[in-house]
């Protein structure tokens, strides 16, 4: 579906009537509106939002990547939530064409090389994953594009590894419902390709006292929203993400950011390169408080994998670090938004144990 400048087309499908009643919303000049979160890093609200705020956001977006009237822009994330809803917001604030498709793994199978090129498109890190499989239809789609940004999850080190194959520049973007959508980006491919986050023009930010970041702007409406995002604070305007603070796991008295661990893990994936989808958690342990558990998407690892794993984590972040126990799970459970639901998979796992291996062992 083509939503062009001055013209709405009538829906085809549910999610269009969808994207479609936002529309009308927007032009009628509503001016707020209500907006759930993803649930991926606590529990699912509802936020309202003001025009003014939405209106902030999608300028500062066009101003970033010089966005232009009439630029064909790709809409292929979930429009109930943030980073779709704003998708739909830019379109109709700059003036931009957009193509609303209804979110896949895919959303570049319906187009080809010699259709008309889009300019700006958003995905999350499994639709990329998607998209460089099939790369000889996707590539020549994505190179015209004058900025792809990636967000909704953290970008793995073999998913940046695979982007070097893309021409065009490709942005992670770090935000949430609360900033109304990314207030930082950095580049992950190219030259300029960097682990460091720069804010936008406008963005104030700082650290509280767990080093956690707060961030002030115009489409926060000039509140302060205090995050639980633990970062090194590089200067006034980057920052390097280190992990969250809700998820540091108290082993032995030890604390441990599993972000780190998923790190040096990623890393050796790469090296394969593997895109197996993993997360590090702590489960409760009567003799350590917390004990550090790999959670496996798809089939246990090889030994020879996991013995080079430890060794990889026992030297980079320490020998309380290395997970005592792997848990292959068939299918990771997913937030509405395509993110792992790592709350939800550790929660369904303890509610299944009859009694907790505090020791672990099968």
């Amino acid at each position: 579906m083509r939503i062009a400048p001055g013209n709405l087309p009538i829906p085809q499908t549910e999610y269009e009537a969808k994207a479609i009643a936002f529309c009308r919303e927007w032009i009628s000049g509503r001016s707020y509106f209500t907006l759930q979160t993803s649930g991926s890093t606590g529990t699912p609200k509802a936020l309202t939002l003001s025009r003014r705020q939405m209106v902030a956001s999608a300028r500062l977006t066009g101003h970033t990547f010089g966005l232009k009237p009439a630029d064909h822009a790709l809409a292929c994330l979930n429009v109930d939530y943030i980073a779709g809803i704003m998708m739909l917001v830019r379109g109709l604030e700059l003036g931009l064409s957009i193509t609303v498709v209804e979110p896949s793994s895919n959303p570049l199978q319906p187009f080809h090389a010699d259709s008309e090129p889009f300019q700006f498109a958003a995905f999350v890190p499994l639709q990329l994953h998607t998209l460089l499989d099939e790369a000889g239809h996707s590539l020549p789609i994505l190179n015209k594009m004058k900025a792809i940004l990636v967000g909704g999850a953290a970008v793995d080190r073999t998913l940046s590894e695979r982007l070097q194959a893309v021409e065009a520049p490709v942005f992670s973007t770090y935000g949430m419902t609360e900033t109304v959508s990314h207030i930082a980006i950095r580049r992950l491919n190219g030259p300029e390709r960097t682990e460091v986050f720069r804010v936008l023009a406008g963005v104030t930010i700082g650290v509280d006292d767990r080093n956690c970041l707060f961030i002030n702007s115009a489409a926060t409406d000039y509140e302060t929203i205090q995050t639980n995002d633990v970062i090194e604070l590089i200067d006034e305007s980057h920052f390097r993400l280190v992990g969250r603070a809700d998820s540091i796991i108290n082993s032995g008295g030890v604390k441990i950011q599993p972000e780190k661990v998923e790190e040096v893990i990623a890393t050796i994936l790469a090296q394969e390169p593997i895109k197996a989808r993993f997360f590090i958690a702590g489960i409760p342990d009567e003799r350590l408080g917390q004990q550090v558990v790999l959670f496996i998407e798809g089939n246990e690892w090889p030994a020879d994998r996991m013995e080079i794993i430890k060794k990889a984590i026992q030297r980079a972040v320490g020998p309380y670090a290395v997970p005592r126990k792997d848990v292959p799970l068939s299918v990771f459970k997913e937030t509405p938004t395509g993110k792992v639901d790592r709350k939800s998979i550790v929660s369904t796992y303890l509610s299944g144990l009859e009694t907790i291996d505090l020791r672990g062992k099968n």
